[in-house]
């Protein structure tokens, strides 16, 4: 079957931990969300930023688009990627530096119908490097409406295929998924 894929890069976070706004971290002559732009437009045609304040993010040369339910976190944007999306939105977080392109495409490659395809690295899911079924809405709008904004909960309800390191054979899955909470 085929299969349209979009990318998105969520970012609509608080930073509280952070004490500003992190996509604007610098590292290595860069922003951290700018790294992530740079990544995205190399796997997908036309990637898009979920956030609430477009103007903060119109410089980067992507579309923006706001939270289509407000106050909803992660779920909120994940809702608004799919539904700017055609079949598969793949998701990411503004605040990922070391995204790796052949890791992206290699959860992409293993999209088989599932709800979500989701690496499983380091004894964790990583939502926010996960390629998500529009047919997932329905049941994040249900979660919303109930008040519930965990992404766990929500995967316990989906048929996802998890992806342990060993899909990810030579490829650098744990940096790729990491985030950065610290300025350290």
């Amino acid at each position: 079957m085929n299969r349209s894929f979009s990318g998105a890069i969520l970012a609509g976070g608080q930073s509280r931990r952070m004490g500003f706004n992190k996509a604007f971290l610098e590292l290595e002559g860069s922003t951290v969300i700018a790294r992530a732009v740079h990544v995205m437009t190399a796997v997908f045609s036309s990637p898009a930023i979920i956030a609430n304040d477009t103007t903060l993010y119109g410089h980067l040369g992507l579309p923006v688009y706001p939270d289509i339910i407000k106050d909803a976190g992660s779920l909120g944007g994940i809702y608004t990627a799919l539904y700017h999306s055609k079949d598969y939105a793949f998701v990411v977080a503004c605040d990922m530096p070391w995204l790796d392109p052949g890791c992206i495409r290699r959860v992409l490659d293993n999209v088989d119908g599932e709800d979500c395809v989701i690496p499983f690295i380091s004894g964790r899911l990583h939502p926010m490097h996960a390629a998500w079924s529009k047919g997932c809405m329905n049941e994040i709008e249900a979660m919303i409406n109930q008040g519930n904004l965990r992404i766990n909960d929500l995967l316990k309800r989906l048929n996802i295929k998890r992806l342990t390191e060993e899909y990810f054979g030579g490829l650098p899955i744990e940096r790729s998924v990491e985030n950065v909470n610290t300025r350290q």
